[in-house]
C-alpha cells in the first residue's frame, strides 16, 4: 500500500504494513499508520521515518517542522576500545545514478555479524540462531517496518539533495552508529556519517551538539539545520544514552556462548630470502578467536624491539570468525643467532606457542649444502648419460 498526505501529494512512501491489507486488521492498521504519519507537522520524508522510530521507543513528534535532510540522523544506533562490549549498526548507500541505488545494512556485535538487512527486500535476516531470542517478536516486527520505511525514504531525501545542491553521480554515503561499555561499566557513544569515504557529519551525545567535517556547502547547510532542532537531538541522545546499551546488553546475554568462544591459533614459521644480505623469517598466525593475540620474535631468547626490522601486520579475519596475521623480521644470513615466534593467546592460558627457526648460518649452510648436492647428482647423470649414448 502506499501513503499519500494529502498536504504534500508528492509525497509518498511503501508501507510494509499494509501487506497484510486484505484483512480487516491490516487495512486497519495501514490506514492508522498513514493518519499518525501525516499527522507529523509538515509531513516531511525524514517525518515519514521519524515519527515510527520514536512511537517504538515511547516518544512522540508533536509539531516538529523539519527538513528531509535529517533522515541522515537515523542510520543506525550502536560500538570499542579493546575489551569493551560493543554494538554497531552500519549502512551503505551507493547513488549509481537517479534510478539506482546499491543498498547494504548489517549490525555487529563485538565482531560479529549478527544481523543484516535483505538487499532487494529489506527483510532482516537473522545470521546467529541466538539473535531472534533476544528480542520480542512484535519488537522485531517493529524494526523490520522501520528499517523498510525508513531504507526507502532515505534514497527518496538523498535523490533530492543530488538535485537541489547538483552532487555528481555516483556518490556513496555511509552511516554508522554505536555505544560501548567499558570493564568499569561506564560507556562512550557516537554517529558518524560519511560522505564518499570522507567524514560527513558527528553528533556528540554529551554537549547534543552536531558537527561538520567538510567545508562544502552541503556540509555547512547539514550542520547549521541539525543543530537548530532541539527536539530531534535530545531523542537522538536517548537513543545513544539509553536504548543503544539496553539493546546491546539483551545481545550480549542471549550470544555470550559465541562471544566467549576460544579458538587456539595455529603458527608455522619459515624464510624467504629477498637478497644475499637479507632472510626474511615469517611467523603466520591464523585461526584464533577471540581478536586480541600477542606475537613476538625471541632472539636467543630475548623478545626484539619494535624497529625496521620487524614489521607485523594488523589482525585480519578469516572466513569461518576466527583472524590471522603474520609477523616478519629481517635478520642477516649467517648472523649466528637463534629465532623463535612466540604467540601469547587467551585460549592458550598460561602456556604460550613456541615456534623455533634455527641458526641462521646452519639454515644457510644446509641451503648451501643442498645446491652442492643437486649441482653433483646433475654432473653424475649427465656423466652417465654421455657414456651410455657414446656407443
Amino acid at each position: 500500500m502506499t501513503v499519500a498526505c494529502k498536504d504534500h501529494p508528492k509525497t509518498t512512501m511503501q508501507t510494509p504494513l499494509a501487506a497484510d491489507a486484505t484483512s480487516t486488521a491490516g487495512t486497519a492498521q495501514a490506514e492508522q499508520q498513514q493518519k499518525e504519519v501525516c499527522s507529523c507537522g509538515s509531513c516531511s520524508p525524514f517525518l515519514l521515518v521519524l515519527h515510527p522510530l520514536l512511537n517504538t521507543w515511547g516518544f512522540t513528534t508533536g509539531s516538529m517542522q523539519l527538513p528531509c535532510l535529517l533522515l541522515f540522523i537515523l542510520p543506525g544506533m550502536w560500538a570499542h576500545p579493546e575489551s569493551s562490549q560493543k554494538l554497531h549498526l552500519f549502512q551503505s548507500f551507493i547513488f549509481y545514478n537517479s534510478n539506482f541505488v546499491d543498498f547494504s545494512g548489517w549490525a555487529t556485535l563485538e565482531d560479529i555479524v549478527f544481523a543484516a538487512l535483505q538487499k532487494y527486500t529489506w527483510d532482516i535476516i537473522y545470521l546467529q540462531p541466538w539473535v531472534s531470542p533476544a528480542l520480542p517478536t512484535d519488537e522485531w516486527e517493529n524494526l523490520q517496518n522501520l528499517f523498510k520505511i525508513y531504507v526507502h525514504n532515505f534514497i527518496l531525501s538523498l535523490q533530492d539533495e543530488a538535485r537541489l545542491h547538483q552532487i555528481p553521480y555516483p556518490f556513496v554515503f555511509q552511516c554508522m552508529t554505536g555505544c560501548e561499555l567499558h570493564p568499569n561499566g561506564s560507556y562512550t557513544k557516537f554517529y558518524r556519517l560519511a560522505y564518499n569515504a570522507h567524514n560527513f557529519l558527528s553528533f556528540d551525545a554529551d554537549s547534543s551538539h552536531w558537527k561538520r567535517w567538510q567545508e562544502s556547502e552541503l556540509a555547512v547547510h547539514v550542520e547549521r539545520e541539525f543543530n537548530s532542532f532541539t527536539d530531534i537531538s535530545a531523542t537522538l541522545q536517548h537513543l545513544l544514552n539509553i536504548t543503544c546499551i539496553d539493546h546491546m546488553k539483551r545481545f550480549i546475554e542471549y550470544g555470550r556462548a559465541a562471544l566467549e568462544r576460544r579458538e587456539p591459533p595455529v603458527a608455522t614459521v619459515f624464510a624467504h630470502m629477498r637478497d644475499p644480505a637479507q632472510l626474511l623469517l615469517v611467523c603466520r598466525v591464523t585461526g584464533f578467536y577471540p581478536r586480541p593475540i600477542s606475537v613476538a620474535w625471541l632472539r636467543d631468547g630475548q623478545e626484539v624491539l619494535p624497529g625496521p626490522a620487524l614489521n607485523t601486520s594488523t589482525i585480519l579475519p578469516n572466513a569461518d570468525l576466527t583472524y590471522q596475521l603474520r609477523s616478519i623480521l629481517v635478520v642477516a644470513p649467517g648472523d649466528g643467532h637463534t629465532y623463535a615466534c612466540r604467540v601469547r593467546h587467551c585460549s592458550l592460558g598460561t602456556r604460550s606457542l613456541l615456534i623455533p627457526w634455527g641458526s641462521s648460518k646452519v639454515a644457510l649452510g644446509i641451503g648451501v649444502a643442498f645446491v652442492v648436492l643437486l649441482t653433483v647428482a646433475a654432473a653424475l647423470i649427465g656423466t652417465v648419460w654421455y657414456y651410455r649414448h657414446r656407443c
